[in-house]
């Protein structure tokens, strides 16, 4: 069989596009620590360097992969395109806990490695963050890079997701970890046509972010049709043709009309123009679950910022910028009053849609122990020139992904402890 036609086979499933497909999962908020892990990587990787910090929250679904299935920890990331799982591996686990979910490629049926003489174990395919290349026992090694310089590295693999009797992918591309910064794996989400969703051929997804502050951290994750989406408001998502060339434009992500930032009753003055991507792709603003913070060109972060020292300047720590990209921050004691005073915080998308993104004390996320931040972050410390809306900003409320319609869906929720 062609490489292209055996490609084409396994990256088809069962789900049919004229079924109604609605599969539900709770989706837990989780602290991550950079302790948490400590795993050895290739010298190819150690190459590249890490920034100073890494993402503090995630989303995270538990998954059914193989035949039979074993239940995967998975960060969902509309931000990135690979999923992977955690495989088998040694860790040197600094602390007894969380403990790595790991999973045994022998006890599946469905399993198997994807050989170097395949057109996706090409050196220089687009869709790798580094290049694919061949290992020892020719089968296909990937290594993936993150934003945050998260790193994992391990072999490509098909393999099912077996959701129950009635839903099961066929054979599926994924990456099986062997060495990674992180304890969970990762599910990609984005509009690459090697992420989940894509391979699967699902076209609607939906999560509701629970609260970072309550005590039940659990929310819900919908693959297909939400129950709830007839009161959600929807934007428009930008696309772009697959010819476009701009070195700063990320044309697989989820790109939204963003117009400006209301604090209060103050809308800021903020040219719409630094919310759109210009032909370079500077100012492109996406949504990505995978993100914990938000991040603003400097434009839009400097008039946030000046509204924060309008409001609240005398309490700010002097002198204090949280992980080399945020510093508009406070001693915990007196983040109820900073709150109050800030009172609530919009973004604003066309149409006249506006969304919630935080109010009171909730603006603020704690980010180390006494010290509470506003979410927001500079992106040029990303050396990324976007603007990126965090899952920091999605919390209690539902966040619906149409891509039939190519739209973005946002509905009020109280995420904490929903059920199905």
């Amino acid at each position: 069989m062609p490489l292209s036609l055996l490609l084409l086979s396994l990256f088809g499933v069962l789900f049919s596009p004229s079924n109604s497909l609605s599969l539900s999962f709770p989706l837990t908020s989780h602290s991550v620590s950079s302790q948490e892990a400590s795993l050895s990587l290739s010298s190819k990787t150690k190459s590249h360097g890490k920034l100073p910090f890494q993402y503090s929250n995630a989303l995270v679904v538990s998954v059914p992969i193989g035949s039979p299935p074993q239940q995967m920890d998975m960060v969902v990331d509309t931000g990135s395109q690979l999923s992977w799982i955690q495989c088998h591996g040694k860790v040197r686990r600094k602390s007894v806990k969380p403990m790595i979910n790991w999973f045994d490629p022998y006890l599946s049926s469905s399993f198997s490695f994807l050989p170097c003489n395949t057109t996706l174990c090409r050196p220089r395919i687009p869709d790798f963050t580094l290049p694919t290349s061949c290992d020892p026992t020719r089968h296909c090694h990937y290594s993936y890079f993150y934003a945050d310089g998260t790193l994992a590295e391990g072999n490509l693999v098909t393999e099912k997701f077996t959701f129950s009797s009635s839903f099961t992918t066929r054979s599926l591309l994924l990456g099986c970890a062997t060495a990674s910064t992180q304890n969970r794996g990762m599910l990609g989400m984005n509009t690459g046509r090697l992420s989940f969703i894509s391979q699967a051929k699902i076209s609607k997804f939906s999560y509701c972010v629970p609260d970072r502050t309550g005590s039940d951290r659990t929310g819900l994750f919908y693959l297909g049709d939400n129950p709830n989406s007839a009161k959600f408001k929807y934007v428009n998502m930008l696309t772009f043709p697959k010819s476009r060339r701009s070195p700063n434009l990320d044309k697989l992500a989820y790109t939204l009309p963003m117009k400006g930032i209301r604090i209060g009753n103050n809308k800021l003055n903020i040219s719409p123009a630094v919310f759109k991507p210009d032909p370079s792709g500077a100012g492109q603003t996406m949504i990505d679950s995978g993100s914990d913070l938000t991040y603003l060109v400097d434009e839009a972060y400097s008039k946030v910022r000046a509204e924060m020292v309008r409001l609240v300047g005398p309490m700010m720590k002097k002198g204090y910028e949280y992980a080399a990209v945020a510093d508009m921050c406070f001693d915990g004691a007196v983040a109820a009053v900073v709150g109050r005073r800030i009172g609530d915080m919009w973004f604003q998308f066309e149409n006249g849609v506006e969304i919630l993104v935080g109010k009171g004390e909730g603006l603020l996320t704690e980010v180390e122990k006494g010290v509470k931040c506003v979410g927001i972050g500079r992106s040029d410390r990303l050396v990324t020139e976007s603007n990126i809306i965090g899952n920091v900003h999605q919390q209690n409320m539902w966040v619906e992904y149409d891509l039939s319609n190519k739209r973005i869906g946002f509905g009020v929720a109280k995420c904490s402890g929903l059920k199905a």
